[in-house]
């Protein structure tokens, strides 16, 4: 399922409390869907990760209460009230004796003397057999008790939250360009870096970390590897000799307009985060003289930065002189 699709499941199916596995390969963004899904909802998100979990991390410590009786006292992280999803991350990953330990709480949402509170759902995610990382198979018996949903990676949705996590604008017309590389793991390899949506946030990171430039290709390589880093180190230098995006608002109708498609992506993205309905007139005249293909890439985005762009004339005319392509 595409991100979005995984999105909408949750949405349906953490309300009425059904639990939920999410399978997924390395670094495709399964933490940070339920992190949004918590958001959109209004929902506390407890970040479990079940790896570092004891069996005996779950159910607590005992005390004696006055009667001579002994009571466990659950650990602090466990919810008991509210509203939330109790995620329980690399559950997979986590020791037979762990996942054992989990029955309980995911089946009939308890723990010995702990219950889990009716406003919180429980939500599991981790890696597949066949990505060659840590895993332990997942007994059939608790695998009966959740639904189950196969993440796979999207282009599209992924820039949709690129751009809302404001990833560099570098990294997101690179893999506008280059859309394979936006995940491009082989488990049959044994490359320490590939790239992953993980991993080009990294290299969005250090991209805003203004490296030295002799180190700069050595930590893109670290990142997501050394084909994937050779391609971007050759596309980022193109992107450094654009023109300057305040010369193509100032000059739009002067300034040279890239003949590469690499180019041509890389201006597009730089301009549609400077959009807004103060310069539309600009962007929409430079636009126009861009291959259509283009110049409907630029407006998309544009309108993606800032919806009130729509309402201007400038856009207006552009929609109206492009409704042959736009149906």
């Amino acid at each position: 399922m595409q991100p979005s699709k995984v999105a909408s499941a949750l949405a349906t199916l953490i309300p009425i409390n059904q639990p939920v596995f999410i399978w997924g390969a390395p670094g495709v963004g399964k933490s940070q869907v339920v992190a949004q899904v918590a958001k959109g909802l209004g929902y506390e998100l407890r970040d479990i990760r079940a790896v570092l979990l004891d069996p005996v991390d779950l159910r607590g410590l005992p005390k004696i209460n006055g009667s001579g009786r002994a009571h466990w006292c659950p650990p602090a992280f466990l919810p008991v009230d509210g509203k939330g999803i109790f995620f329980l991350d690399e559950l997979n990953a986590a020791p037979p004796l762990v996942q054992a330990a989990c029955y309980q709480l995911i089946l009939d949402r308890r723990l010995g003397e702990y219950v889990l509170p009716d406003g919180w759902a429980v939500v599991a995610a981790g890696n597949r057999e066949q990505d060659r990382a840590v895993t332990y198979r997942m007994p059939s018996a608790l695998a009966n008790r959740m639904v189950h949903l196969d993440f796979e990676t999207s282009f599209e949705d992924w820039v949709q939250w690129a751009q809302g996590a404001k990833i560099s604008s570098e990294v997101i017309s690179f893999l506008r360009f280059r859309p394979a590389l936006l995940h491009d793991f082989d488990p049959k390899t044994a490359d320490r870096a590939f790239p992953s949506p993980r991993s080009w946030e990294f290299v969005s990171d250090i991209l805003k970390a203004s490296p030295k430039v002799d180190i700069e290709f050595d930590l893109f390589c670290g990142a997501v590897g050394d084909g994937a880093a050779a391609e971007f180190a050759g596309f980022l230098k193109v992107w450094r000799e654009l023109p300057d995006t305040e010369s193509v608002l100032s000059f739009p109708t002067t300034t040279p307009v890239p003949e590469e498609p690499a180019a041509a992506y890389a201006i597009c993205e730089a301009l549609a985060c400077r959009a807004c309905p103060e310069n539309m007139e600009s962007l929409v005249t430079y636009g126009s003289r861009l291959p259509v293909e283009f110049g409907v890439l630029l407006m998309r985005d544009a309108v993606r930065q800032d919806a009130g762009v729509v309402q201007t004339p400038a856009f207006a005319r552009w929609a109206q002189a492009n409704a042959h392509v736009l149906v």
